[in-house]
This record gives C-alpha cells, structure tokens and sequence, in this order.
C-alpha cells in the first residue's frame, strides 16, 4: 500500500485545537499545518504559539488552498455543513465530536465520503480510552462470553470547566449556546460502548431532566436550542439482542475532572466494571482489579505555557499520557515525546488519520461507524422530549471497505 505526506488546515482555534495542533505538526506524515478562526488573532496565536505554518483568512480561503486536509475543531453543532464542504472542495477530513446535529447531516456527510472516495474521521477520543481498548481485546479474545448489556457515562458537570468554556467559545451570548442538548453529544460515552463490543442501537427511550438551577444555562427561553434538559437516561436496544444504557450528565456530583467517561460491560461469562479510580474484571469464580492497566501518567506540568488560555478544571484532560494497556510502540517517536490528553487518546486519533489519509485505509472511527455513536443520541433526544417514546434508530449501512486501521490500540 503507497503510503504519501500531506498538508492540513486546521479550522477552529479555540482551547482543544491548540493540543491537536502541537500532535499534527509533530507526526512525520505531516509536511504543514495552518490554521484558520473566526476570530484571527486566535489563530495568529496559534501560530506562533506552536511554530506552525501560517493563518488563513477563513474557512473558504482555506478550501481554496492547497492542503490536503482539514481538522475542523469548531462549536459542536456546526461540523456537518463544513464537513461536507471540506469533503466536496476536496479534502479529506477530521472532525472534532459530534458528527453532526441531525440525521440529514449526517447522511449528507457518509453520500460525500462514498462519493469523493475521500478520508472522513471523527475524533472520538473513547474509543481509545483505556477501559474500551481493555474492554475491546477482553471482546476479541471471547472472554466475556455473549456481551448482553453494557453502560456507558459521560458525566462532566458544568461546574468543572463547561461554563469557562462556553463563555471562551461563545461571547456574550454564551448561555444561548451552554444549553447544547445533553444527548446531542453522545459520542464519549456511546463510543466506549460500541468501540468495545461492536455492533449498533436499533431503537431508545429516553428521559430526560429539566433543569432547575436558575441561571439563565439550560434556559429554553435563553437557549437557542430550545433545550431545558441538562441531564438524560437514555436505554437502547441493541442489534442481535441485549441492550445499552447511556448517561449523560451535565448536573451531576461527580469528579469530572478526574475521569469524566466510565463504562461497565456484562457478558454470559464474565463482566468489567469502572468507577473513578478503580476497574474491576470479574467471572463467575471471582475478580481481579485491573485498575493499574487502566492508569495513565501526566506528562506535562498543568502550569505548562501551552495551556494558559484552558480553564484549570478542563487541564487534567489534555495533559494525561498513555495507560499500559494502551500499544505505545505502534506510535511514532515524535508523539510518544510530547503529552497526549483524554486518557491518552490524542496521540492515536492522530496517527490513525494521518496513517489513514497517508494510506487510503479506513480509520476505525470512519463515517459509518461515527454515524452509529451520533446518531443514536440524537433519535434519544427526541425520545425524551416525546416522554420517553420508544423510537426506532435508522441503520445507516456498513462502510463499503473493510480494510481499516483495526490493529488500533
């Protein structure tokens, strides 16, 4: 398979970009990387911040450009259109989480993947998390016996970051978009469930929480959303039987900072249980604590220059390195030297799409398989705001190539 280098646009300058931007300028398969922001000083900072190639004016100066590439790290609910834009001008794509924000969008993304032939991956950081990766070799090697019900959770309260980062991302007006629907960001707790044992929802009901603190965030007068949910319940039912429950949590009494998605997996023979700092493999003749495996190290000082401008209760996220059980060899030098973040999933989200543009490979989180950790939470939203109305999930298909990057970690 011929492998080449390319060049990337990065799109969107705010607090995640900047940790991204430090990754991809360091992988050898990238030759460049520019950015672009609404807001040029942003990017202008960027740039010198982290040596890299150049601003660009906007996003259609960007299109218009050379690169071979785009990472679009802009608000949670545009990345469809401009997914779809990047892909139609030409270049392949990585995509920060959420896919998109409604089923048209994300159809619209997987016809303009199976059109243009073109890389799309979505940067789904808990498929690498270290409990899905344990989980996912436990899965492989047929050890939990028939998966029948797994849970995963995304509890990261307001209180521990989200607010400074809506208003760092938002302006003035940045409780408009705080009330971001719960559900409509599934992708961190879905994604541990489905990245370990496979397969996709077919139907929900969903309850959500109506908030009640009373500052003006998860207003549906003030919302643009129209959302007063902050948190939500939602149980799926799986394809081939059994069945998922997935929380997610934005008012909850709970160490975010430390580990903000946790996951469980029950099978016939054997099961996998994780709190905040502890992890535990059990069968029917008794447990094991693998919360050593899961562990992962800080390998840069919160105080590091490089996160000045991220919020103190957000810094545990970016600056964490890899777990033992994570495959650190199958990594270039060059990333395994510098900090990853998110339980160590940065390094691989980058190199599984630089390897996958450099290679024409499918990523593990390609259209199809992003399309199954986003969607089911936006069919869950709409369940709830239906009362819990079971509904049914569309199945979207299966990518069209089964070669992938699946000896990720």
């Amino acid at each position: 398979m011929t492998t080449s280098t390319f060049s990337l646009g990065i799109v969107g300058a705010g607090q995640f970009s900047g940790q991204f931007a430090k990754l991809f300028r360091a992988h050898p398969l990238v030759t460049s990387v520019r950015v672009t922001d609404v807001l040029p000083e942003r990017a202008r900072d960027l740039v010198e911040r982290e040596g890299l190639d150049g601003a660009v004016a906007s996003f259609d100066e960007m299109l218009a450009s050379d690169v071979d590439a785009v990472a679009i790290f802009t608000q949670r609910w545009t990345h469809g259109p401009l997914v779809v834009r990047a892909l139609e001008a030409g270049k392949h794509v990585y995509s920060a989480v959420p896919m998109a924000v409604s089923e048209e969008e994300i159809r619209a993304i997987i016809d303009a993947v199976r059109s243009t032939g073109l890389t799309y991956m979505m940067g789904e950081t808990s498929y690498y998390n270290p409990a899905t990766v344990y989980a996912r070799e436990r899965r492989r090697a047929g050890a939990f016996g028939r998966v029948f019900y797994a849970e995963g959770d995304y509890v990261h309260d307001m209180d521990l970051g989200f607010y400074a980062a809506y208003q760092h991302s938002g302006g003035e007006e940045w409780k408009r978009t705080a009330s971001y629907p719960p559900m409509l960001y599934p992708t961190h707790s879905v994604g541990g469930v489905l990245g370990a044992i496979g397969g996709r929802a077919t139907s929900v009901s969903c309850i959500g929480m109506r908030d009640d603190r009373g500052d003006g965030v998860f207003d549906r007068d003030v919302s643009m959303f129209d959302n007063d949910f902050s948190n939500a319940t939602a149980l799926f039912e799986l394809a081939g039987g059994g069945s998922m429950r997935i929380n997610e949590f934005r008012r909850v009494g709970y160490p975010s900072h430390l580990r903000e998605s946790r996951f469980r997996y029950f099978g016939t023979e054997a099961s996998f249980e994780q709190l905040v700092r502890a992890a535990v493999w059990q069968d029917k003749e008794g447990y094991e604590d693998v919360s050593e495996l899961l562990e992962t190290r800080p390998t840069m000082s919160p105080d590091d220059p490089s996160l000045a401008d991220v919020d103190p209760a957000l810094r545990d996220a970016f600056i964490s390195g890899l777990a033992p059980v994570h495959d650190a060899e199958r990594l270039p030098e060059e990333l395994r030297r510098l900090p990853s973040g998110h339980e160590g999933s940065h390094h691989f989200l980058v190199d599984d799409f630089a390897r996958a543009v450099a290679t024409g490979a499918l990523p593990p989180v390609h259209a199809w398989e992003a399309a199954r950790y986003t969607l089911p939470g936006i069919v869950a939203h709409r369940s709830a705001l239906r009362g819990g109305e079971r509904l049914e999930i569309p199945d979207l298909g299966d990518a069209p190539v089964e070669e992938s990057l699946r000896s990720a970690p």
